[in-house]
């Protein structure tokens, strides 16, 4: 799954990279360590073994003779692992020379064919002494006299000194780099922290204009984000100059069209009963059908405005109260949950859908409306990803529709009871200004008797 916190993702980023970097660095300095120290330890084998060659020689008896004296006491305590060995070579016959540390036991010797002498005339190799001890041997073979009696030298040193070193190395580094690694890490994500801190104020100032609380992104921010909230408040600043510009056209639309309508009202008084009655009617559908299209219009221009918030609550219990004013004898009830539900929707524009569809459902009720408000669920409307909708309800306890009913109720200017006021125009007017807002209008039969009509509008996050 990707990452999608920017500070999430930097700080994975270089978390993994300094895991990795200080992992890769503890590999190498130990290796380099453990080959520093094999070279040590070989140099060591190396001149304790020309200290022995320098110290034994021929005696007129023709045999081996003298006593090393390598300083340390590790070659004369028993079974340590630290061992010299003079052996003679070829026809020279005379018992070899041991450290007390070996006594009478022998240690291996590895074929010449396969570690062979260097340029030096010296070789090491590896073998177990037999006491279970891993050894590494220094070996040289020198002539003694002009006679050419010959001796194989051995220094074996104890691989158990050399590897506890280096496992006490590898130990202290690894707490050290352990150790600071993790205060890296620590500065690393404070760092990061405090170097994206720019973004977060960005964030919470498009939280406080999508909220209502600012109109535009207020800060210091550093040059590199500045740009950026210059840019963006360029655009709220154009987007509200084209809104301001829009409402003030449909305004000066609806008022040079409000006097030829009036004109034509007064017309249609002094005319004839049958005729008057055709013009004023012609003239209340046409003033419906234009300040529907002037609504559109003024929604379309607002429609993908941060500043377009309306708090449910307070704005439908306004439409209830009024509702309960004007028909006393229905009980309306209103339901929001949870509370503080805000619609992505002017409030002129919640006023006039849902005030619709209450006064439907107040004119056909037998007794009580319903308004239910809640967040609806991605199975109810999922047309957007990422967007959160608002559902209201609105029931009533009348005769309701059948599906031909409901299909003819939604035209416009179609009315099914003919005996009740009204032009048809309502439910058409809600469903294009919802269908503005790219909300959905249901209608359907509720199953305890009476229409519910469903609204699905946008909420403001």
């Amino acid at each position: 799954m990707a990452i999608r916190s920017l500070t999430a993702r930097v700080l994975a980023v270089s978390t993994v990279w300094a895991v990795v970097a200080l992992v890769v660095i503890g590999v190498v300095i130990s290796a380099l360590y453990r080959q520093g120290s094999e070279r040590g330890f070989k140099d060591l084998l190396r001149a304790q073994l020309f200290n022995v060659v320098n110290s034994i020689s021929v005696n007129e008896k023709t045999v081996l003779a003298g006593s090393p004296q390598l300083g340390d006491l590790r070659f004369s305590q028993p079974q340590t692992g630290w061992y010299w060995i003079v052996d003679p070579i070829g026809e020279f016959d005379t018992p070899p020379l041991i450290s007390t540390s070996l006594g009478n036991a022998k240690l291996p010797i590895a074929s010449v064919d396969e570690v062979p002498f260097d340029t030096g005339y010296v070789r090491f190799y590896t073998t177990k002494d037999p006491f279970g001890n891993e050894v590494e041997v220094a070996e040289t073979e020198v002539v003694l006299d002009i006679q050419g009696h010959t001796a194989r030298f051995r220094v074996a040193g104890n691989r158990d000194v050399l590897e506890a070193d280096i496992n006490r190395f590898t130990r202290n580094l690894t707490i050290a780099l352990s150790i600071f690694g993790l205060g890296g890490l620590g500065m690393n994500a404070l760092t990061i922290l405090f170097g994206l801190r720019p973004l977060d104020q960005v964030r919470r100032s498009l939280e406080k204009i999508r909220a209502g609380e600012s109109e535009r992104l207020d800060g210091a921010f550093p040059r590199e984000i500045q740009p950026l909230a210059n840019e963006v408040n360029a655009l709220i600043d154009s987007n509200r100059r084209i809104v301001e510009r829009a409402r003030m056209q449909v305004g000066n639309l609806a008022h040079s069209l409000k006097t030829p309508i009036a004109v034509l009202l007064n017309e249609a008084r002094v005319l004839e009963a049958s005729h008057g009655e055709l013009v004023r009617t012609q003239v209340d559908a046409m003033q419906m059908q234009v300040q529907s299209y002037l609504s559109r219009a003024r929604i379309a221009a607002q429609r993908e405005s941060v500043l377009a918030r309306t708090e449910a609550q307070p704005a439908l219990e306004r439409l209830v109260r009024v509702m309960r004013k004007l028909n006393p004898e229905k009980e309306v009830h209103l339901s929001i949950n949870p509370p503080g539900l805000v619609l992505a929707m002017e409030l002129q524009d919640v006023e006039e859908t849902v005030g619709n569809l209450l006064e439907n459902a107040a004119r056909h009720a037998k007794g009580e409306v319903w308004l239910n408000v809640r967040p609806a669920t991605n199975e109810q409307h999922a047309k957007e990803t990422g967007r959160q909708w608002i559902v209201l309800d609105v029931d009533d306890d009348g005769a309701g529709l059948d599906p031909d009913q409901i299909a003819l109720a939604l035209k416009r200017g179609k009315r099914l009871d003919e005996s009740k006021p009204g032009t048809g125009l309502g439910l058409s007017i809600v469903s294009e200004i919802v269908r503005e807002y790219q909300g959905t209008l249901t209608l359907s039969r509720r199953d305890e008797g009476g229409l519910r009509a469903e609204l699905v509008l946008p909420a403001a996050v």
